[in-house]
């Protein structure tokens, strides 16, 4: 037991011992004023996914170096340190900055690429504001058109789709709030536009019955003088409906609203006929 104790103990304590070791030499190379030694350390550590002890030492040498032939090496690593820390806004930047200082290096394919994962990663649920998702889709899509013949482009083509999703989503579940809180004229408009925003939305099927039940809603709560007009448009509604999902879910529940349209518009012509 006693034994088994001393092992234990020895064995923590020198896992201790390394890691003040390893603390200790980090020090020295962050005082040291040997470039070439903070270089090489940094390397190490980037490697080692120790970006965070890296980083400032790359910081210091994007500054010592600026204006040598070490500075294009340097500021690929600066950037690559912080898109490994996840840090993407700065990331970003330090790519977009190697690409306009470096224009005739071979990796600028490749940092233009990682700048676009980092829009892509800054991109936010579908919930929040999409400015940083519409971002990453033209800097995506500028990547392609810049280089057709790369290698990422599937990946680009994947990333854009992602994102493209979001969007929809959105539009879509912001038009939707208009219906559910009984904004029927709104809801209508705002459905019209998600359509022809995104045509292929995978909502395109809901967004147009809610298209129809808006419409009928609206010409319920319709005075007199407009419910014939909007009942109409909401006839019309049906029509495209029907015509383009016939085999829709909402099929039923549309030929419902149909024939209450069908309905008041009789009732509604009989009333102007006898005035």
């Amino acid at each position: 037991m006693k034994r088994t104790y001393f092992h234990i103990s020895f064995l923590v304590i020198t896992i201790f011992a390394v890691i003040l070791s390893s603390c200790s030499d980090y020090s020295k190379v962050l005082k040291s004023t040997d470039t070439d030694l903070k270089w090489e350390f940094a390397q190490t550590a980037l490697d080692s996914g120790n970006c965070l002890k890296a980083l400032p030492l790359l910081e210091e040498l994007v500054g010592i170096t600026r204006g040598t032939q070490m500075a294009q090496q340097v500021s690929y690593k600066y950037a690559s340190a912080h898109y490994c820390v996840n840090d993407f806004y700065l990331a970003r930047y330090y790519f977009h900055n190697y690409a306009k200082t470096f224009p005739n290096s071979d990796l600028v394919e490749e940092v233009e690429f990682k700048a676009a994962i980092c829009s892509f990663n800054l991109s936010p649920n579908w919930s929040l504001d999409q400015t940083e998702t519409r971002s990453a889709i033209q800097e995506l899509q500028l990547f392609m058109d810049r280089y057709p013949a790369s290698t990422m482009r599937d990946s680009s083509s994947t990333m854009i789709k992602s994102l493209r999703s979001k969007l929809e989503r959105k539009s879509f579940e912001s038009a939707l709030i208009y219906h559910t809180t009984g904004q029927f004229h709104s809801a209508t408009i705002a459905m019209k536009n998600a359509l022809a925003d995104y045509p292929d939305s995978p909502f395109r099927e809901q967004l147009q019955f809610l298209i129809l039940d808006s419409y009928y809603q609206y010409a319920v709560q319709s005075t007199n003088r407009r419910k014939l007009e909007r009942f109409n448009d909401a006839t019309q509604a049906f029509h495209t409906f029907a015509s383009r999902f016939q085999d829709s879910s909402y099929l039923a529940d549309a030929q419902h609203i149909y024939g209450q349209c069908v309905k008041a518009v009789e009732t509604l012509e009989l009333q102007e006929t006898n005035n």
